[in-house]
């Protein structure tokens, strides 16, 4: 992949993602609207993290973290890829619709070992009855991320990273429906679900199919490419299911404080705006680059790629990171006040942003040195480094939880996102130099810091300025537009003044992906 495609495949992946999160922000403030932080919406929120942690599974997380290396592999050496993308398929959707049947039976143990402060109250029957609607999404977005994986290898990114907005676009229209017809709010958002990911899947589908990869239903064998994809995507699986116990710490930490799941969540979507963008971007297009690479011996392109994903990745998190801790309560304020969600749901909802916020760079850094792994079939790594990771995230979110309450949860959170950079970074050095940053690299890196903390003092201090004008009905989305508008041009004014990174590097791209 040149340069130019790459970073084009990063404007496609992040452009559609981008409106798929801002829709995603539409979604939660309705949710918030309708909803608040009362007993329906932090039961529907539990309902929904189920399928959500399984997907990390078999999603776009560990299966297709081992799937698109040999796929992509397959795909540049011309050894049949669609045979053994159907035979990952079908092998695939055999264990889900396997593990959608046992769900539907162990809903109540699910729901408690995801939430087991709702035992005692209303919000475990109404988390077991919208876990039941709501699982079977786990089953179509599978396949749908194993088709997306297809066409990313492809070097097609553009259907894949559209398909989330079926997502939110499903969700905004059931709230809307059932207002006007005096349904249930929290019982439309749950039938939204697996509708959503029918959706998802038709669209990849057909795009695949167009791409030329007719992935048509079969019976599931077992082959030698199988038991391969098997052994690597067992270790990563695993690696998967530790990160899956961190989000459960920290949900069963927040499930015994009123209000803090609803809380977390609204937290949750400010920061995964930036992280959605520009780290799934990265590691969509990182990945399939990197295995060709890999295959070819190309070890200058490789450190090219791998460096260029790491510079574009914080000259875009750094800012989002300062300014989730700068401006987290007139963010909150804005977007989320209003119906049931009153300003203490501001007040606590803010304290968790800024909290995430500080993690922000170091999640997605994860997204730009995990491929350094999977592009050589080593999940091994990743998941002795998730241990780790698991047992500060663990240790930080029950110990803290009696001094600081649900703020517990996302400190761990954060303080082991970094544990696992760390770790990744460190075992990345024995990889040679296609895993190591190059000279640019280094010295764009402390302009990028720079930049972003004067623009967060500017932000700051405008905020403050600002403070009645967005607090008024009315004007506040005009008075919080101006204030990001501000901070966008501030850093990048003062960020090329500086040198931290060249506005010719994204117009070039853009130019090149119309």
């Amino acid at each position: 992949m040149q340069p130019i495609r790459l970073v084009k495949g990063f404007l496609t992946v992040g452009g559609w993602t981008f409106a798929s999160r801002i829709l995603g922000f539409v979604r939660d403030v309705m949710i918030a609207s309708y909803l608040g932080s009362g007993a329906v919406a932090e039961a529907f929120l539990v309902a929904f993290s189920l399928p959500n942690m399984f997907r990390r599974f078999f999603a776009e997380g560990a299966f297709n973290m081992a799937f698109v290396p040999i796929f992509s592999k397959k795909l540049e050496g011309g050894e049949d890829p669609q045979v053994f993308a159907r035979d990952a398929m079908a092998g695939l959707a055999t264990i889900l619709i396997a593990l959608t049947l046992i769900a539907q039976l162990a809903m109540p143990w699910l729901v408690y070992a995801m939430a087991s402060g709702f035992a005692a109250d209303e919000r475990f029957t109404l988390a077991v009855d919208f876990g039941r609607i709501a699982f079977p999404y786990i089953l179509f977005i599978s396949i749908a991320a194993l088709l997306s994986g297809v066409l990313n290898a492809a070097g097609r990114f553009a259907a894949a990273a559209a398909a989330p907005l079926l997502l939110n676009i499903t969700f905004v229209a059931a709230m809307l429906i059932a207002e006007r017809n005096g349904w249930a709010i929290g019982d439309a958002l749950a039938w939204a679900v697996p509708i959503a990911g029918i959706a998802q899947m038709t669209l990849v589908w057909i795009a695949a199919r167009r791409a030329g990869f007719n992935l048509t239903p079969r019976l599931p064998r077992i082959t030698p490419d199988i038991r391969r994809l098997a052994r690597v995507a067992g270790p990563a699986m695993l690696a998967g299911g530790v990160v899956q116990v961190n989000l459960l710490v920290g949900r069963q930490v927040a499930s015994h404080f009123e209000g803090a799941i609803a809380w977390i969540n609204y937290a949750d979507r400010l920061y995964q705006l930036p992280l959605g963008v520009v780290g799934i971007a990265i590691g969509v297009v990182l990945l399939p680059d990197l295995s060709r690479k890999l295959r070819a011996d190309d070890v200058s392109g490789g450190q090219y790629s791998f460096s260029r994903a790491g510079e574009f990745a914080l000259a875009l998190t750094v800012p989002s990171a300062v300014a989730l801790v700068a401006i987290a309560l007139p963010l909150c304020s804005v977007l989320y006040e209003r119906g049931r969600f009153d300003h203490a749901d501001t007040v606590a909802t803010a304290a968790a942003v800024a909290i995430y916020g500080l993690g922000l760079p170091a999640f997605v850094m994860q997204k730009v040195l995990q491929p350094l792994f999977f592009a050589r079939e080593n999940t091994r790594s990743p998941f002795n480094y998730a241990l780790v990771a698991l047992v500060v995230n663990a240790v930080l979110a029950i110990g803290l939880a009696p001094v600081i309450g649900y703020l517990a949860a996302p400190v761990a959170t954060t303080v082991a996102a970094w544990a696992m950079v760390w770790q990744l970074r460190r075992g990345s050095r024995q990889m040679g130099p296609a895993a190591a940053f190059d000279t640019r690299f280094a010295k764009r890196l402390w302009r990028i810091i720079a930049a972003s903390l004067v623009m967060g003092a500017v932000s700051y201090a405008l905020a403050w300025g600002m403070g009645d004008w967005l607090k008024m009905s009315g004007i506040r989305y005009l008075a919080l537009l101006g204030l990001i508008v501000v901070a966008i041009v501030t850093y990048f004014g003062f960020g090329t003044k500086i040198g931290a990174f060249a506005l010719s590097d994204f117009k070039t791209a853009m130019k090149r992906s119309r």
